[in-house]
């Protein structure tokens, strides 16, 4: 029996991009293209088949042990992009100041989608949706440098709408344009979800 769920939800693709693997700050470049191998995005400072770990795993594993990449690529999508710039009084965010790999269009409340979702794009490339992203100071760094005023806003205007942070399956390539088809995992909430995180 299957464990995924194929869903009528498809994304757009409608920005790929980069961080530089000698990076000045987290921010991203624009890209044409996004070739996708098994430890990630090609050229990305992220892109590895292992990591070390970082502050949101230190419950789990003490800061600079080696652990599986589960942080390969950013994912954002248009709407929350557009909600958090509208909370905080800008006209756009550029996906650059947040390091985003990739923005999407067309999934709604997309930070939330189940951790172990896939995202299936047509040449058969597959991301695992491992978790969301938690927003933190680092792009409000980056958008310090054009809008110093709004950029202390934007840790609260993120809350819940940073996106995701996921892996690669499947290699593939994507470009602007591009549909992505969201997966689920066909299994129920767990129902002990609350009292845990109590």
């Amino acid at each position: 029996m299957p464990a995924l769920k194929p869903t009528e939800y498809v994304a757009t693709v409608r920005w790929v991009g980069c961080v530089p693997t000698d990076p000045v700050g987290i921010a991203s470049e624009k890209s044409a293209v996004l070739d996708l191998d098994f430890a990630g995005a090609k050229g990305d400072v992220h892109a590895g088949r292992t990591r070390p770990s970082c502050v949101r795993v230190t419950s789990q594993h003490p800061k600079g042990t080696e652990i599986a990449n589960v942080r390969q690529l950013s994912v954002v999508s248009v709407e929350e992009l557009q909600a958090i710039a509208a909370e905080m009084g800008l006209d756009a965010i550029d996906p650059v100041w947040l390091g985003a790999t990739l923005v999407i269009e067309g999934i709604p409340d997309f930070t939330h989608v189940p951790p172990s979702s896939r995202l299936q794009g047509p040449d058969g490339g597959t991301l695992i949706v491992d978790m969301e992203n938690r927003p933190c100071q680092l792009p409000a760094r980056e958008i310090a440098a054009v809008h110093p005023e709004q950029s202390k806003a934007f840790k609260a205007a993120a809350k819940h709408r940073r996106g995701v942070t996921a892996w690669v399956e499947r290699p593939g390539r994507l470009t602007v344009g591009d549909t992505l088809r969201l997966h689920i995992p066909d299994q129920p909430v767990w129902a002990f979800l609350d009292q845990a995180r109590a």
